[in-house]
């Protein structure tokens, strides 16, 4: 299991101390959420934010664009640092032609679906895939109720990779605690995405490494 805390819920008042926190710590990733105030309700941050993650992180940076037209922008964030890039079947018209781009332009490729949407994008893009981003809260905040709905669409996700023998990893974003931590492994997902839960304890790095355990 990879852990992936998520930025969005650091303190950026010190965001280096955070950022030197999540290199010592078990996770395996730094979790990324860009926002538009379009495609959600929200607004998080960009470019500027990225510089200082590729000049300090020592692990790879999972972008999660939550935008509109993410074509035009994924070239530079891979050119910012992303190793691994997910954007949102909802938001573009051409994922196919965007999930190639990404990995020709050397980063891992993921689609992510918020929670209303269902597999059946699966039959078409399964194959293109290097993971897939199940958003289990709505997109758009941080500290939301984890949607429990979201474990069935794992266990279908997870039932087509074995059915067709795929290898795609398969990403949990959004309410993520040690409580369903277990469930969300044994439905079949690989990476876990934890915000509040890492960040607003007392302490960050016992939780990554609580969630690493299991």
């Amino acid at each position: 299991m990879k852990i992936a805390p998520s930025i969005l819920s650091v303190d950026f008042g010190k965001l280096k101390e955070e950022i030197e926190l999540i290199n010592q710590s078990d996770a395996d990733l730094f979790h990324v959420d860009i926002m538009d105030g379009r495609f959600v309700p929200n607004i998080s941050f960009g470019f500027p934010v990225m510089e200082v993650l590729k000049k300090y992180a020592t692990k790879p940076l999972d972008v999660h664009l939550m935008i509109v037209e993410p074509e035009k922008y994924v070239e530079s964030f891979i050119a910012a640092g992303a190793g691994l890039v997910s954007f949102h079947l909802e938001a573009t018209n051409h994922a196919h032609r965007l999930l190639n781009q990404v990995k020709s332009l050397g980063a891992k490729a993921g689609l992510a679906i918020n929670p209303q949407t269902g597999t059946s994008f699966l039959s078409e893009l399964s194959g293109e895939l290097d993971f897939v981003n199940v958003m289990s809260v709505n997109p758009g905040f941080g500290g939301q109720s984890f949607i429990n709905q979201s474990l069935s669409k794992i266990r279908l996700i997870a039932d087509h990779r074995k059915a067709q023998n795929l290898s795609f990893e398969i990403e949990a974003d959004g309410g993520v605690n040690h409580k369903n931590a277990i469930e969300l492994k044994n439905a079949g997902a690989d990476i876990l995405v934890a915000g509040n839960f890492v960040f607003k304890s007392q302490d960050p790095i016992a939780r990554i490494a609580e969630l690493k355990k299991i």
